[in-house]
């Protein structure tokens, strides 16, 4: 009887090996013979295809990095269209680089009624969107606690396929806030429907104002808080194949100490820093590494120039590193085809450029 029931139990385990390995199969993914096949004796030599392997890599994953909507939205609701847009996509995730409300308010119902806006818009997503804070979206004390009640903490980590993704705070602590800010965003919103030559005028005004250059051209401090949670966070993932960073402010551009010092900690891992609020597509390679600001999806247009566009950032993590393509978003549209009455959302033009001395010519 022992005998048997051994036999029974050795049967048992043998199948449940069975089935686990091919749940392991299915789960690694099929090869291309399994989900690729043809009619072997008809295409027996030549083929009207070329030799490269499938692009079916289960290690591989795609999401999606969007750019500011505020910061003067455009009245076209660009980032609306976009949120569509991503859903054609059908990217894993979406991750932004700040600046999603005008902000700038003490008023924590009127900055509970913009956050309401921008989740209802959110909530047509199919897929995960992760938020980093703008300035504009913690702008002063009241503005940090309305994020930290509605979306928690303003700097974590998560880990997706093996892929580090590290949000920083670039607001910390928050910038002086440009004098009138709050009554010129008014201003600047209602003129970009009543008059739009008034609104150029006056952003091209607003962007060469002395105090705001100066602005811009401050050092973004990270305070020691999150400098040391970017150090644990790293020590707990060692191993990560790729570690992505971001934030709102390109702080490489002027940086810190504080930025050095995130900088330093990075010097031995393959890593990514994306950011944005700029408005104007950028890219530089700092040894060796990648450091992109992100042009707008909806925010209004600082500068003239090929930085000048709405678009999203495709990234393809593959077993070398990212694969990035930027996808302007005029160029997305449905299985119905163009739609000429959207184009306006996007044929968007920057602060005018100084006309050029005559010697320069």
């Amino acid at each position: 009887m022992k005998i048997k029931l051994s036999v029974v139990m050795l049967k048992v385990f043998l199948l449940a090996g069975i089935l686990l390995q091919s749940a392991y199969s299915n789960a690694q993914g099929e090869s291309s013979a399994d989900v690729f096949q043809y009619d072997q004796a008809a295409l027996s030599s030549a083929k009207p295809w070329t030799s490269a392997e499938f692009q079916n890599n289960p290690e591989a994953f795609q999401f999606v990095v969007i750019g500011d909507r505020t910061g003067g939205a455009n009245q076209e609701q660009t980032f609306l269209l976009a949120i569509g847009q991503l859903n054609l996509l059908q990217p894993e995730f979406v991750i932004n680089v700040g600046d999603t409300i005008e902000g700038y308010s003490d008023d924590k119902a009127e900055l509970n009624a913009e956050w309401d806006e921008v989740d209802a818009m959110l909530a047509e997503l199919e897929m995960p969107f992760f938020r980093v804070p703008g300035n504009h979206d913690i702008a002063n004390k009241v503005a940090q606690e309305v994020w930290r009640e509605r979306h928690g903490a303003t700097y974590y980590h998560f880990v997706y396929n093996d892929t580090l993704f590290l949000v920083l705070d670039s607001e910390d602590p928050p910038r002086e806030a440009p004098e009138g800010i709050k009554d010129k965003l008014e201003l600047y919103n209602r003129l970009q429907v009543e008059d739009p030559s008034k609104a150029k005028a006056m952003l091209a005004e607003f962007m060469s104002d002395e105090a705001v250059v100066a602005a811009l051209g401050k050092p973004v401090e990270f305070g020691d808080e999150q400098v040391v949670f970017v150090k644990d966070a790293l020590a707990k993932h060692p191993d990560a194949r790729w570690t992505f960073l971001f934030l709102h402010e390109p702080a490489w551009e002027n940086p810190s100490d504080s930025f050095k010092a995130i900088q330093g900690m990075l010097k031995n891992r393959k890593h990514t820093f994306l950011a944005g609020h700029l408005h104007y597509y950028d890219y530089d390679l700092i040894d060796g590494h990648e450091h992109i600001t992100m042009g707008p999806a909806g925010a209004s247009f600082h500068h003239e120039g090929p930085g000048n566009v709405d678009h999203i950032m495709w990234v393809t993590m593959t077993e070398d590193g990212p694969e990035i393509a930027n996808i302007a978003l005029k160029g997305v549209f449905d299985r119905k085809g163009l739609d000429p009455s959207l184009f306006g959302a996007y044929d968007r033009k920057g602060a005018e450029a100084e006309e050029p001395k005559k010697d320069e010519q």
